[in-house]
């Protein structure tokens, strides 16, 4: 299994079940969304969704995924912002359990100004999403407005 194979199943089974108790509803609700972005992921990176890594799931990925879901899926902005919970959830447990990197790599190729390296190095909100990943799929960093879904 890959490194995203394991942390999706001890997600499931240790976050999800065991730690927060969750109901079957929201566990049905998680899997469509991750089963829609490892499609979707597959088929952006040119791989089978069982070869996909967790670093194959970048910001620019997540954003366009958000993306085809409004446009294509013609799903409304609740859906949307639900799934991108789901998704935030996902990385949250993936960084406290496989030391899943928070900040752009060189990779990333960014380019930012000193004064904005406070959004590139933690989570201003403390809503367990990086303020770099908040500010690629269009968020402001500074307010917790991913978590406010559904309220």
């Amino acid at each position: 299994m890959t490194g995203l194979a394991t942390t999706l199943q001890a997600f499931f089974t240790d976050r999800l079940v065991r730690q927060r108790q969750v109901s079957a509803n929201t566990i049905q609700a998680y899997r469509d969304t991750l089963r829609l972005l490892l499609v979707f992921a597959s088929e952006r990176q040119g791989k089978s969704p069982v070869r996909l890594d967790i670093d194959d799931l970048d910001a620019p990925l997540i954003g366009a995924f958000l993306g085809h879901l409004e446009h294509e899926r013609q799903n409304g902005v609740r859906t949307r912002n639900a799934r991108l919970a789901a998704i935030r959830s996902l990385f949250r447990y993936a960084a406290l359990t496989e030391g899943v990197t928070t900040t752009p790599t060189h990779r990333d190729n960014v380019n930012f100004a000193a004064d904005e390296y406070k959004y590139f190095s933690g989570d201003s909100d403390d809503d367990g999403m990086p303020d770099w990943y908040e500010v690629a799929i269009g968020l402001n960093p500074g307010s917790n407005e991913a978590s406010m879904v559904g309220t």
